[in-house]
């Protein structure tokens, strides 16, 4: 019987500086998927390797064999063959990655995987970013020649999984993130986001991820406003998109293009606001009163809170989002546990599947061992009638020799008769 497996190292068990060290780069995993293959004696094997997670699945055959002494013992020895392996591979101490580690088997390792992939097990829950880079990792093992029928089986029935998790959960539904946050209430007052233009002041990564979001929804008119403009370039270079029209400024040209921004989140470090209200009531004006929408996620905040007072404008803080996440948090919990009930329900389908497998692999083995049986009692049965028939032609001859040679009283009547 196959041992299924999973030994991993994630953001709840160990530091960023930890899984910076037993990460593996793209360009790289190929290889150390024949490596680890070839060195360690695994049938089937699979990294997903992430900034918060680096986990190896892999099917052991060999490991099924001792599974008594493992329930006692969890840490097998080819779960210290790969915490070897990985301490050779990233020149590091066994011991420093063994104390990071986790490992589970067989029901455990298939709900994790499952877990994992429906953004279950994430930092930020719920989060589908997970789903591709776990995709990933199927396509790198498939490459590597390292996927066999019990990985694929397992990481296609994953994806079909964490598709209905989406589909029939609310899982991924609400914002929880700050920048998510912002763009789900922009959602709220601009109907078609082709339409809108948006400006981010400040180049960071809550303003490149707000900026990612709002590209994703739609956005094709953008404008970024930095302290130094080298900086905004770099962040329109991430977002590049040949239907983005993206334009950097620098600060201190916030006054001539403010008024062209429907929608304005800014982040900077700035000790003092940056938008007060007396530009944005020349910006309204100017707007002849269309909407604005204005989320300032600094802090100190770069938005005066007056501005909140001006007609037509919608003027979000921080806190507000920190209590749309919070709300939101609290569906996502609620979608957490029918998750996990769907996700138990594939558990037991895909170890039906084995446990069939198993079955006709027992079949065969049985209909094979009463073929090999039949064949040798039909040689023994053989051997035996050609045994008997040589016995009886060896019987018959003798009949015929004794039948075939006269008796002493006919040779001595022939004698008398001759004389």
């Amino acid at each position: 019987m196959l041992s299924i497996c999973l030994l991993g190292i994630n953001h709840k068990t160990a530091p960023v500086a930890t899984r910076e060290k037993v990460a593996f780069s793209p360009d790289c995993i190929s290889q150390a998927l024949s490596d680890m293959q070839q060195q360690i004696q695994l049938d089937e094997v699979a990294i997903i390797s992430t900034c918060n997670r680096m986990e190896i699945v892999y099917i052991d055959s060999h490991d099924a064999s001792n599974a008594s002494q493992r329930d006692s013992q969890p840490q097998d020895s080819g779960h210290n063959k790969l915490v070897q392996w990985l301490a050779e591979y990233h020149q590091l101490e066994a011991n420093d990655i063994a104390e990071h580690c986790y490992y589970h088997r067989g029901k455990e390792a298939i709900g994790h995987l499952m877990s994992v992939a429906s953004g279950l097990d994430s930092m930020v829950l719920g989060e589908p970013q997970i789903l591709g880079q776990v995709k990933d990792a199927f396509g790198y093992a498939k490459n590597a020649g390292t996927l066999g029928m019990y990985l694929d089986r397992l990481f296609q029935q994953t994806f079909s999984l964490a598709k209905q998790v989406r589909t029939d959960t609310q899982i991924g539904d609400s914002a929880v993130s700050v920048a998510y946050a912002a763009v789900t209430l922009a959602k709220r007052i601009f109907a078609d986001f082709e339409q809108v233009t948006a400006l981010f002041i400040g180049a960071g990564e809550t303003i490149e991820l707000a900026a990612k979001h709002l590209l994703r929804q739609g956005v094709k008119n953008m404008m970024v406003a930095n302290r130094t403009v080298e900086r905004g370039q770099l962040l329109a270079e991430s977002l590049s998109n040949p239907q983005l029209n993206i334009q950097v400024y620098s600060l201190s040209a916030l006054p001539d293009m403010i008024d062209k921004a429907d929608i304005i989140i800014s982040s900077t470090a700035s000790p003092v606001p940056i938008i007060g209200k007396g530009l944005m009531e020349k910006a309204i004006v100017s707007r002849r009163h269309r909407s604005v929408f204005m989320v300032d996620l600094a802090v100190p905040r770069d938005i005066e809170p007056q501005v909140s007072d001006i007609s037509d404008i919608y003027l979000y803080t921080v806190d507000d989002m920190q209590d749309v996440i919070q709300e939101n948090l609290k569906v996502r919990e609620t979608a957490a546990k029918e998750a996990k009930n769907i996700i138990l329900q594939h558990c037991d389908k895909y170890l039906s599947w084995v446990k069939g497998l198993s079955s006709v692999s027992l079949l065969k083995a049985f209909r094979g061992q009463i073929e090999q049986t039949k064949q040798h009692e039909l040689k023994r049965a053989l051997a035996k009638l050609d045994a008997q028939a040589t016995l009886d032609k060896q019987q018959s001859e003798k009949n015929i020799n004794r039948t075939s040679q006269p008796s002493s009283a006919k040779i001595y009547a022939s004698a008398l008769s001759v004389d």
